[in-house]
């Protein structure tokens, strides 16, 4: 299974955004596939503030759209919203040991524990800290 960061998301999204077409052509390819993939929650909630934040972009996307866009990814029928299971903290303590995490770096942390607790194959992320965390198999789809 393939799951999707929130920076795929946000470029996918925001038709300004330098990926935006790459981004689009990536969760769409996906979307309309019959390979399950995934959206981690966090990634979803991250994805809302950013878009809906006016200290990030001088026009946010209004709430209703955002709103919109998340229910549209949630239409697909192979999307799945995976989150933390019964056995995230052991997942999580092993990845913020083993990466020596600290501070805000536990944002992914989570989101690395997360896929591994769903057996994601492959993260889509242009973020290249999630390369502190070996056992996740990351690829930028934006620069295919």
């Amino acid at each position: 299974m393939i799951a999707v960061d929130t920076n795929v998301l946000v470029y996918a999204h925001r038709g300004e955004m330098p990926f935006h077409e790459a981004a689009k052509h990536s969760l769409r390819t996906l979307a309309d596939g019959r390979m399950q993939w995934a959206i981690p929650w966090p990634c979803l909630h991250e994805f809302f503030g950013v878009v809906t934040n006016a200290r990030v972009f001088k026009t946010p996307t209004p709430h209703a759209q955002a709103i919109a866009q998340i229910d549209a990814w949630h239409e697909s029928p192979s999307l799945v919203v995976i989150g933390e299971t019964p056995g995230h903290w052991p997942t999580l303590r092993r990845l913020i040991s083993a990466a020596r995490v600290r501070g805000p770096m536990v944002h992914d942390a989570r989101i690395a524990a997360i896929c591994a607790d769903h057996g994601v194959r492959e993260f889509w992320s242009a973020d290249r800290d999630f390369s502190r965390f070996p056992s996740l198999t990351v690829r930028n789809p934006l620069l295919d």
